[in-house]
């Protein structure tokens, strides 16, 4: 008899619990579990595969897709740990000079990613002309320097959304000198402005080496449960990449975790323009839903302390969650930013345990009913401040994080989000759809694949639509390279931004394509 194909295992890494869902091929949950996330997180990992495998039963033959959101890349870049040491070029000499390479990264972390750094005659103008030529020979001098001690490249050229051809020649060279070494290239990773895509491409070349252990691990938990899915890796749009296309992208992992809950917090409520508010152990995101995908953050997104400029969703982060640490019995009490995270269940007050948390706060304040016992009476008092200025946090957060007059409902996920009172300012209602508390495991079992470009166009032959066509073109095709259905691929956006004060008219145009996923 013939095994049916059609199921799909999401997987999603947050800082309390790793959870784990499956889903078939009309996106309807059959299974899910969650597992304490591990301090080696592939641990944690292993587990939610085994306990959502053992509620599945006998249906495990037919999953064909594993999508994995991961919090190995940010814990990598915070912890410095796991870093490949990268040789940086930039081909932008004489005029970007004053401002070396690294210059904005943090001492310690410029440390640990830095095999040397260079900064060579090239660069392309706005327009597409040369700012001066490339010289190849300044490059192959600085790679010949650095070998034996770079682990990867990553090469950053003046205005390359405009042209790629100096980069591309770098990479030549580079390969030339250091044979089969990961090069990342600061077109295919950040956008226009040269430092804050510079600082991308590096840590994008730093992380490869991370990637590559999660990926193996990844296929070593699947193998032991006799899977062999096609693997996919959550990315920080809400969408997916193939194994493949992460491990050349490993940066755009960061902050998965957010986009996943709102992906899943659009499908499970089926609201597609809407607050949300993903409500976990130790950290509360408060973002805005934009037809169905994350709104994006219109700021250079901080990352380890450094600023680069590829997307991120938009969010207002509170260091509120289940295991927030509630200190104090006199006022003013003191609400987080410790918490007891995957430890909650041996360390809250309702778990017998000797730490007041927000979640023996929302058991006296009569929001939820966990644990084995009620919080004792001397801590009441306490418990009530503390939920109250949980409140009034979240209300505040709400009001930050909204991009439209008037009231909008929230949506409420994430395994606290009994934390959120009924009541808001600005909210219209608040939603607590069905299987809320692995919304984020959800969204990366359901996500799309997408890609994204771009560019600096000048109208020239052709006009407007044929720059437009162009970079949507580009747009479907790196959607398609990341594992979309070619044939269901679309664009969903389209951005065109006139920049002003030249003589020569130019604008940017920004493209993004989504399929789903390819099958077979």
């Amino acid at each position: 008899m013939t095994v049916r194909a059609d199921l799909r295992l999401g997987i999603d890494v947050g800082g309390t619990n790793t959870d784990a869902v499956v889903v078939d091929r009309h996106d309807v949950l059959l299974a899910k579990a969650k597992a304490p996330t591990t301090p080696d997180v592939t641990t944690g990992i292993a587990a939610s595969i085994d306990a959502v495998l053992a509620r599945l039963g006998d249906g495990r033959d037919r999953i064909t897709h594993a999508m994995l959101g991961t919090t190995h890349a940010t814990n990598a870049l915070l912890a410095r740990t796991g870093l490949h040491r990268v040789a940086v070029l930039r081909i932008g000499g004489p005029a970007t000079r004053a401002v070396p390479p690294l210059a904005t990264l943090p001492p310690d972390l410029r440390a640990a990613v830095a095999a040397g750094t260079a900064v060579v005659d090239g660069g392309i103008e706005f327009d597409g002309t040369e700012v001066a030529p490339f010289d190849s020979d300044a490059a192959a001098r600085f790679f010949a320097s650095v070998q034996g001690r770079a682990e990867a490249v990553a090469i950053t050229s003046v205005f390359s959304a405009v042209s790629d051809r100096h980069e591309l020649a770098a990479e030549a060279v580079a390969r030339a000198i250091l044979g089969d070494m990961h090069v990342s290239l600061s077109h295919e990773v950040g956008s226009i402005g040269l430092i804050e895509r510079e600082n991308a491409t590096v840590l994008n070349a730093a992380l490869v080496g991370v990637a590559e252990t999660v990926a193996r691990s990844f296929g070593e938990a699947l193998a032991r449960q006799g899977l062999r899915p096609a693997e996919y890796f959550a990315q920080n749009d809400g969408t997916l990449m193939e194994l493949e296309y992460a491990l050349r992208y490993p940066v755009l992992t960061i902050g998965c975790g957010p986009a996943n809950s709102m992906r899943g917090a659009a499908h499970i409520s089926g609201v597609r323009d809407a607050l949300v508010a993903d409500v976990g152990g130790t950290s509360t995101e408060v973002g805005v839903l934009i037809n169905g995908f994350p709104g994006e953050s219109g700021d250079p997104a901080g990352i380890g302390g450094v600023r680069t400029n590829f997307r991120m969703p938009g969010l207002v982060t509170l260091p509120l969650g289940g295991g927030t640490v509630v200190a104090g019995r006199e006022r003013p009490v003191r609400v987080g930013p410790q918490s007891v995270g995957y430890r909650l269940t041996e360390s809250a007050l309702v778990f017998g345990g000797a730490t007041a948390t927000l979640t023996d706060a929302a058991v006296a304040g009569g929001r939820v009913e966990v644990g084995h016992r009620r919080p004792p009476a001397r801590h009441r008092a306490a418990l009530a401040e503390a939920l109250a200025r949980s409140d009034a946090l979240l209300a505040e957060a709400v009001d930050q994080a909204k991009i439209v007059r008037g009231k909008q409902p929230l949506i409420v996920v994430g395994g606290a989000g009994f934390l959120v009172p009924d009541l808001i300012p600005g909210v219209s209602e608040v939603l607590r759809p069905p299987d809320h508390e692995v919304a984020n495991a959800i969204g990366a079992a359901i996500g799309q694949v997408s890609g994204q470009v771009e560019r600096i166009a000048r109208f020239g032959v052709g006009g407007r639509p044929t720059a437009v066509a162009e970079a949507a073109e580009s747009a479907r095709q790196q959607a398609v390279r990341a594992g979309a259905d070619p044939e269901r691929t679309e664009i969903v956006d389209i951005e065109e931004v006139p920049l002003a004060y030249l003589t020569d008219p130019a604008v940017r145009i920004r493209a993004k394509a989504a399929g789903p996923l390819r099958f077979g």
